[in-house]
């Protein structure tokens, strides 16, 4: 019998890492946005309140262009995943993803690893795995290794 659960889908722990296109948006933006990268959280989900906060202007603007022109060199597509995530679709299975990561950066790093069209639900920032989970149904699989992703397509 095979499991006709949701999927929710870890973006950086099981498709394509983005904390370090993250870390060198910040880091390029410092002078355009005049906040210190330093000063800011790890946790990418406060540090984009505090973006906010800071009136960092259209940080989010910048950071979605940076993320187009530059995600070929951070994401590579990966065939196992791919595959993965089209069985999953296949199966009428809901497919969700959730991330830390402020949306512009989840939405480009989705469509650079070729995983948007699989994917039903997309939740970032705080909270994200919660609200994506309100989505889908609390005893939605979550995955969040590549291991993990193969596990429940096979």
């Amino acid at each position: 019998m095979t499991d006709e659960r949701a999927v929710a889908i870890d973006l950086d722990g099981a498709l394509g890492d983005t904390r370090r296109l993250w870390g060198d948006w910040l880091a390029s933006a410092t002078l355009v946005l005049g906040v210190d990268p330093g000063s800011l959280p790890d946790d990418r989900a406060r540090a984009a309140a505090e973006l906010d906060e800071r009136g960092a202007g259209n940080w989010r603007t910048l950071l979605e262009r940076f993320s187009e022109e530059r995600a070929p060199v951070y994401l590579r597509r990966d065939a196992r995943s791919a595959t993965a995530l089209r069985a999953l679709a296949a199966s009428g299975r809901a497919v969700g993803v959730f991330t830390d990561a402020p949306e512009p950066l989840a939405r480009v790093a989705l469509a650079q690893l070729g995983a948007d069209r699989s994917v039903a639900a997309l939740e970032t920032g705080a909270g994200a795995l919660e609200r994506l989970l309100e989505r889908l149904g609390e005893d939605a699989l979550v995955v969040r290794t590549r291991a993990e992703l193969d596990g429940a397509a096979a």
